[in-house]
């Protein structure tokens, strides 16, 4: 059970669902924020204020950590790694679990944040992660224009002015970097988010030996040819995320014909984003489910 769970979390208050669509198409640059909150304005809900809806919405990011950074089961630190057909150089928060070292390495697993950089969440997924005994790292594609800014607005509009073949080929460096590690195993899993979901399935196509297990959280397909992926898939979608479920019929046909082998989840009555739990999207039935199913997955493609 999620540690912050009680009454005053933002996924308590009871939100029309035309605001989580909203909410979505402002996340993902459809509209923007005076549309979004304009939008918020003529809801008129009985008991709601405007700020309380946008404030649950928008993300608090206090909400999200499970796993402190000074957990003694861990050790976390940022890194550098060469990307010479990305932004040249890349960074990323590393998450070791206590006893790994060279001569006792343990597999890996790379974490894809969502389309604003490294946020406190996916650092927190990060520790999750090695929590559970993997060594996880975390990326942030806006390193080269000084990292993830510290807000979502900024480092959402920060991502959309990169070049994503570039951010592509920023996170496939991370991953070999990663997979070569000394205190890794050869094993390598991908876990995304959203964007991060987006780069899990098209890594897997990209880099077909290099990728041992993809768990894509409501990402849509890859740009790289589908029938390339080999690593087993195990997706997870939301049952009120229209704009990705949109993509899943001729995705999953192409898996089909390309036999890969592969499971989708998809969790009902909940929306776009439900894993992040620092937002009122988050649902913490269907987080867990999806989040020990991940883990199961990992367990059994990694070890």
């Amino acid at each position: 059970m999620h540690p912050n769970n009680d009454k005053n979390r933002p996924s308590a208050i009871a939100i029309p669902q035309e605001a989580f669509d909203w909410y979505d198409e402002y996340a993902h640059g459809d509209i923007d924020r005076r549309t979004f909150i304009k939008r918020l304005a003529t809801l008129g809900v009985i008991g709601l204020s405007l700020s309380a809806v946008s404030g649950a919405l928008i993300p608090n990011y206090a909400q999200a950590e499970q796993v402190s950074f000074n957990d003694a089961d861990i050790k976390a630190s940022y890194v550098e790694f060469d990307s010479p057909e990305g932004y040249g150089t890349g960074r990323g928060y590393l998450v070791v679990p206590a006893g790994v070292s060279a001569e006792a390495p343990a597999p890996a697993v790379l974490v894809a944040h969502e389309n604003r950089g490294l946020n406190p969440y996916i650092e927190d997924v990060a520790r999750r992660l090695a929590k559970a005994g993997y060594v996880a790292f975390a990326p942030d594609a806006l390193y080269s224009l000084g990292g993830y800014p510290g807000n979502d607005d900024e480092g959402r509009a920060m991502q959309k002015s990169l070049d994503r073949s570039k951010i592509e080929a920023d996170f496939a460096a991370a991953a070999t970097m990663l997979k070569a590690h000394p205190l890794t195993t050869d094993k390598l899993g991908m876990v995304g988010f959203c964007f991060g979901g987006y780069l899990t399935n098209q890594l897997a196509a990209m880099l077909p030996e290099g990728i041992d297990a993809a768990v894509p959280y409501y990402g849509t397909p890859p740009q790289s040819p589908i029938g390339n992926i080999k690593a087993p898939l195990q997706l997870h979608f939301a049952e009120l995320d229209k704009r990705v479920n949109g993509y899943w019929p001729a995705f999953e046909t192409a898996l089909v014909e390309a036999k890969a082998d592969y499971r989708a989840f998809i969790y009902p009555g909940v929306n776009h984003g439900f894993h992040n739990d620092s937002t009122a999207r988050y649902d913490e039935p269907s987080a867990e489910l999806a989040w020990q199913r991940t883990l199961a997955f990992f367990k059994q493609h990694l070890s």
